[in-house]
This record gives C-alpha cells, structure tokens and sequence, in this order.
C-alpha cells in the first residue's frame, strides 16, 4: 500500500512561509522577485516608501538604526536592493549620489552614522558624534556597488581614493569592515589592483583568526572584540557568491562545510537565526527576514539545493 505520509517541506517551501508570516513588504517583494518569477517594479515601489525628501533613506531601512531621517547605512541597503534587482542607474541612483555628496566627510567619503539620528533610538553601541569620522564600513559597500554598474558621479572620485586609502592600509580589522572592503574589491574597476589588495586582505582574515574555519570547534573560537557571544563570521560571509574575490582565501573544503553549517542554520519555522546582539524586539523580527534572504541566495549561488 502506498504511503500516503508528505514529504518533508523543502527549506525554500519553509522560508516561504515564514517569509509571509513575518517579513516587511520589502523582503516579500524581494522574495517574489528571486524566487518566485516577480518583476522588479514592485521592489522598486516598495523601496521608495524608505526615500526622503533629500534623496537619502531612512525609516528603519536598515533596522538596527530607527527613526525617519536619512542615514549612509540605509542608503547602502538601498543601492544594494537596487542592485540586486537591476535597476543601479538612472535619475534615481543620481538623486542618490547627490545625497551622498551632501553628507560626506571633508575626505570625501562617508560616516558609518550621520548626526541628524541623534535623538533616534539607535543600537547601543553605535555612538553619535558631531563631526563623525569616514568609514570604510560605510562607503566601500556604496563604491563597490556603484562601480559595479558602471555609475559614473562626481562624487565617486574621492571616494573610490579614500577606499583604495583605507583598504590598502588595514592591519588590525574586524569582520564586518573586511566585508565592507570586499564589497569595494568586488566592484572596483582596477581588477588587477583589486585582486591583489584582495590577497592581502585574504591573508590579514586569516593570521587574525576572524573566519571560524570549522563550525564544529566555535565554542573554541574567540570573536572579534566588541561582537556579541557567538557572532563568528564565516567562510561565506565574505565570499557570498563564488565570483567574489574573497572566494580564493578558503579551499573547497573549507567552503563546503561553511555551506553545510548555513544550510542547517534553517530554524524551524523556516527563518534563518540574526546572531549579531539584539537590543530591541523590532530589530530581530525585522532582520530575520533579511538573514533569510541572504542565506538563501547565498546557498544558491554556490549550487546548494533549495526544493
């Protein structure tokens, strides 16, 4: 007699559901978008309700920064949704760069926060100043995206120098800015520059231990000053896809067991865990989403079965 028993829910079928139990309208967009034949119009609407009248993003764009008013953070979210669905270009990414322009340090880069989200809740840990200094945090993901679709602004001049600046002399880092650095290397034009700045940054993640190499031994691993309890960064943190630059710092082997450890990090509703510090309810609940998304484009990029 057959077994009338349904198979197990594939984890594509489990992040849909917990994609429409939880996310914002964005990240449904954005999943219709990638997975589910959806057009980039509706994407694009939805990112609009976040621009504000100076042409930059606010509203919580990206959570952990609340608040209505513009920020370099949320505006980098912008252009990578921008990006991920093609639409880079045209008067919007213009009205972007002028944005960026206004807000620039005198170096011509960008600050990882903005004076004006004083008075905003925002991550503990994220201080506002007054003359905020430039931040490869910030402006190496703006550069990097922009470079890569062949945008051409004024404003990029300085600011690809100031990246190239920063990059080329990093010595003690952190792994949130080797990502940043990473996203510039990506999208910088100069490729032989890029990979050879990339070799050297492949080298310092490494002697600096700030890729947990082997899941099974993080309980052994100490994070990177300042991280929360459990916050390693992994192999494909950096190499996101296998095009990246960051690609050739890990062997297949080294790979494949970071793929492995993503695709069991599947929870059982469907999402993906945030194991950064969550410091409001708001931020975790909106962030899942957004982890989800990323973990399953990564797993696709590399080949990994979804269902």
């Amino acid at each position: 007699m057959a077994d009338n028993v349904s198979p197990p829910p594939t984890p594509l079928a489990r992040a849909e559901r917990f994609i429409w139990l939880t996310a914002r309208v964005l990240e449904q967009r954005l999943f219709e978008y990638h997975f589910l034949g959806g057009g980039p119009d509706p994407v694009e609407t939805t990112l609009a309700a976040y621009r504000n009248d100076d042409d930059g993003f606010g509203h919580a764009l990206e959570p952990d920064l609340r608040g209505p008013v513009s920020q370099p953070l949320h505006t980098a979210h912008a252009l990578k949704v921008l990006d991920l669905i093609g639409r880079c270009d045209g008067r919007q990414v213009e009205r972007i760069c002028r944005y960026l322009t206004k807000i620039s340090t005198p170096e011509g880069a960008l600050p990882a926060l903005h004076p004006s989200l004083r008075g905003y809740p925002a991550a503990p840990w994220i201080p506002v100043v007054d003359d905020p200094p430039s931040a490869l945090l910030a402006t190496g993901p703006v550069v990097g995206v922009l470079h890569r679709n062949e945008v051409w602004h004024a404003w990029l001049f300085r600011a690809t120098d100031y990246c190239w600046a920063a990059v080329e002399s990093l010595e003690e880092t952190h792994p949130y800015e080797v990502e940043a650095a990473v996203a510039f290397l990506d999208g910088a034009p100069d490729r032989p520059r890029a990979a050879a700045a990339a070799q050297r940054l492949g080298r310092l993640v490494r002697e600096q231990q700030l890729v947990l190499l082997d899941p099974e031994q993080a309980a052994d691993v100490p994070v990177a000053q300042g991280y929360a309890p459990g916050e390693h960064h992994l192999a494909y943190d950096f190499a996101a896809a296998p095009g990246s630059l960051a690609r050739s710092w890990f062997t297949d082997g080294e790979m494949d067991r970071a793929l492995d450890h993503l695709a069991a990090l599947q929870e059982k509703d469907g999402g993906w865990p945030v194991n950064w510090r969550v410091w409001a309810p708001g931020t975790a609940l909106e962030s899942r989403p957004m982890v989800t998304l990323k973990a399953l484009l990564t797993l696709r990029a590399y080949g990994r079965p979804l269902g």
